[in-house]
């Protein structure tokens, strides 16, 4: 009955703390995904804890405040373009697009694309946010 006990503790401990820390990076989510995959499966449930930790872990958060306001006050860019895919985030806007960087906030750019505002991730062209 203890080892139950005990057993169900580090389960919950390990799913909160690994849902806490995915936000961070990579790497944090794969290894609580891990933590939680051995506590319950041994070593193979502990790689496939991994692989969907470091999937958790790549979630995309959203943008400070202040770089959706500065976003929204901006004029539209005259490099707005039409194209075929559809605009999501997560996904990333095709190379050719021109990003204009957020000044305060060099980790995030903006561009109008298909009569969308949207934030993105200058470093891979991922849309973070689309501005409605």
């Amino acid at each position: 009955m203890k080892n139950i006990i005990l057993a169900s503790c580090a389960i919950f401990a390990a799913t909160f703390a690994g849902q806490a820390y995915a936000q961070q990076s990579t790497v944090t989510g794969a290894a609580g995904g891990a933590v939680t995959g051995a506590v319950v499966g041994g070593p193979v449930g502990a790689a496939v804890g991994g692989v969907v930790g470091a999937i958790a872990g790549t979630a995309i958060d959203p943008p400070p405040r202040e770089v959706v306001t500065y976003v929204e006050q901006q004029p539209a860019p005259t490099t707005a373009v039409t194209v075929e895919q559809p605009i999501a985030v997560g996904k990333p806007v095709p190379e050719t697009v021109v990003l204009t960087p957020v000044p305060s906030n060099t980790r995030y750019a903006y561009t109008v694309v298909n009569n969308q505002r949207v934030i993105v991730d200058p470093q891979t062209h991922t849309v973070v946010q689309i501005i409605k």
